[in-house]
């Protein structure tokens, strides 16, 4: 009786569900990495002001996991 209802569900549904998890979770991580490393780049600048452009590039890099799960998102549908 499940595995009937499970094979005859509508696929596009759980590629939205899955597109929304690869966004969402990588977005989720971004954030929190992101948090990390801007304080720790922004208590660097406070103490020396010339580590500025490696503390913007060091918090920008997380993005880059955001790009990565934009990407599966697209390619899953």
């Amino acid at each position: 009786m499940v595995t009937e209802t499970i094979t005859a569900m509508d696929p596009s549904g759980l590629k939205a569900i899955g597109a929304g998890i690869a966004v969402g979770l990588t977005g989720l991580a971004s954030a929190l990495a992101e948090r990390d490393i801007g304080s720790a780049a922004i208590g660097a600048m406070a103490e020396n002001e010339s580590l500025f452009g490696k503390g913007l590039i060091l918090t920008v890099i997380p993005e880059t996991i955001v790009i990565f799960g934009l990407v599966v998102a697209l390619l899953i549908k």
